[in-house]
């Protein structure tokens, strides 16, 4: 199966990396091979593995992987993993594919250590490319226990998201963990406008923020009514 380190190794030093079109050439030599390889698949969120998946599975078989301690508080962790599950299991039925679903404990005290000393950078700083850097290196050691040909990120259907600097994060991750990594700009091809079109069919909840304390307070979101959305939408789901 192809590699994106030998697919980067044969451009020219000075050409602009395409990531969407690397991810093109991968699906194109699976084709030929006529392989379906198994990809572990990073989501931040249910709006970003809408499309994602929606293009994905045409291709591959994949593993969706929620492992975001980043998200604070606990309560709205809660609720953007179990929004993440319904929309895999809606997803499945409607389509007939077969996503699996896994989702890491909460454990925010690695987020807070992966970005000690970086709480005041701007959104899209240093902060973000630890905060990537952490969940990147948990889909590649995932990856790797699961026997997955690839792992990736949904992160980069996001315009808010430098997906460059995630690719380039996914590639050096995947030479410390001897892991293939999924090049891909997802909003690409009107890949974030399809997932707006898909929170809508689907009827998913679309948060205001990324997810972080940090990023909640510079955009002065109220953290007490979140926690109060979220708990009465986990005792609402809890009833049904």
């Amino acid at each position: 199966m192809p590699d994106l380190m030998e697919l980067l190794e044969k451009m020219q030093p000075d050409q602009k990396i395409n990531y969407d079109r690397l991810l093109e050439k991968m699906i194109h030599s699976w084709k030929e091979e006529n392989v379906r390889p198994k990809i572990l698949l990073h989501s931040c969120c249910a709006p970003c593995s809408t499309y994602t998946l929606e293009y994905l599975t045409q291709y591959a078989d994949v593993t969706l992987y929620f492992a975001n301690s980043n998200i604070h508080p606990r309560l709205e962790f809660e609720r953007r993993k179990q929004v993440q599950a319904d929309f895999v299991e809606a997803f499945n039925n409607q389509t007939g594919q077969h996503v699996e679903f896994i989702a890491e404990a909460y454990r925010p005290q690695e987020f807070l250590c992966a970005v000690k000393g970086l709480e005041d950078e701007p959104e899209g700083g240093l902060r973000c490319s630890a905060c990537f850097q952490m969940r990147l290196d948990q889909a590649a050691l995932k990856a790797k226990e699961l026997d997955a040909d690839y792992f990736g990120s949904a992160l980069t259907i996001s315009p808010h998201k430098n997906s460059s600097l995630i690719n380039s994060i996914g590639a050096e991750v995947q030479q410390l963990y001897d892991v293939r990594y999924l090049p891909s700009d997802f909003k690409k091809k009107g890949g974030y406008k399809r997932s707006v079109e898909m929170c809508e069919e689907y009827d998913i909840y679309r948060q205001c923020y990324c997810g972080c304390i940090f990023a909640a307070r510079k955009q002065n979101v109220d953290l007490k009514q979140v926690n109060q959305e979220a708990k009465a939408y986990l005792q609402a789901k809890k009833e049904t």
